[in-house]
């Protein structure tokens, strides 16, 4: 089995990337530069030259807050380019794995998403992504997974900006009112691979499992790391954004978890993994 990974250096690629040389996983991994997805035609040379028998599609544009004034550029990244690596899958036959996020809901059902419910994304960021959702599911061998907070081995997370704010700050505001579900990338892999190993097909919803606020995940990450500082819980209205956001973006993960016949951790205990393991790094 050969993996080509589209955005070798975000962090859940690199998730995949430890567990893949664990595996002795036949896979590439090309920096930016080499692997362009926004290039139709650089995506065909590297697809045609590699034959790979999965393209892991990991690269995405997740600045929220700029997606509408980078609009062009969301929309290439999350959108077209999705459409281009699905055409190669087609066309050589492998299967096209890819990840979206919970911003396709607008948060005002109040109880967990499900994959079949309605999708009203609130900015550009979320509406990019469920547009390439469809450019994926175009193609009848994709899998394709919600997923939402992803924490990982990289810059890109909140962990990693709280764990920042802690040098600076004694006391730091963080939303009470937004609430979705912590997942970690370990964990993704873990079950993205279960996925595959069984030939799924579709879309699913993989976060784990649970749901917190920000404020009750930075007091559960604080009290793990056993920092000094306090966290205080404000509105999200209480932070000027130029991105809207859904105040409640939990999502299900019932129907991955029986189609695996797994039981998906709960947040904090990943979260305890997390910091017993792996958060040096942020």
């Amino acid at each position: 089995m050969k993996i080509l990974i589209a955005g070798g250096s975000g962090q859940l690629a690199k998730e995949f990337i430890l567990e893949f040389e664990k595996r002795n996983i036949n896979f590439l991994a090309p920096n930016e530069k080499e692997f362009d997805v926004t290039n139709k035609k650089n995506i065909e040379t590297v697809v045609s030259s590699y034959k790979p028998d999965i393209i892991l599609n990991c690269s995405a544009y997740t600045d929220v807050e700029n997606s509408s004034l980078n609009k062009n550029l969301s929309y290439l990244i999350n959108r077209d380019a999705v459409a281009y690596l699905a055409e190669q899958a087609k066309i050589t036959n492998a299967k096209f794995i890819h990840f979206s996020t919970d911003y396709v809901f607008d948060g005002k059902k109040q109880c967990p998403y499900i994959e079949t419910d309605k999708t009203n994304p609130l900015n550009d960021y979320g509406q990019s992504k469920l547009e390439g959702e469809t450019e994926a599911l175009k193609y009848n061998n994709s899998l394709i997974f919600r997923l939402s907070w992803l924490i990982g081995n990289g810059k890109q997370n909140f962990l990693y900006k709280l764990s920042g704010w802690t040098k600076k700050f004694k006391t730091i505001n963080v939303s009470c009112d937004e609430i979705s579900v912590p997942t970690f990338a370990f964990d993704v892999v873990k079950y993205v691979l279960m996925a595959t190993d069984k030939n799924l097909t579709g879309l699913y919803h993989l976060p784990n499992s649970g749901s917190a606020s920000r404020y009750e995940l930075a007091l559960e990450f604080i009290k793990n790391m056993k920092i000094p500082v306090e966290i205080k819980p404000v509105p999200m209205s209480s932070f000027p954004t130029k991105a809207v956001r859904p105040l409640y973006s939990v999502m299900s993960n019932k129907k991955i978890s029986e189609q695996l016949n797994v039981n998906i951790p709960d947040w904090k205990t990943s979260l305890k993994y997390f910091v017993s393991n792996m958060a040096h790094s942020v």
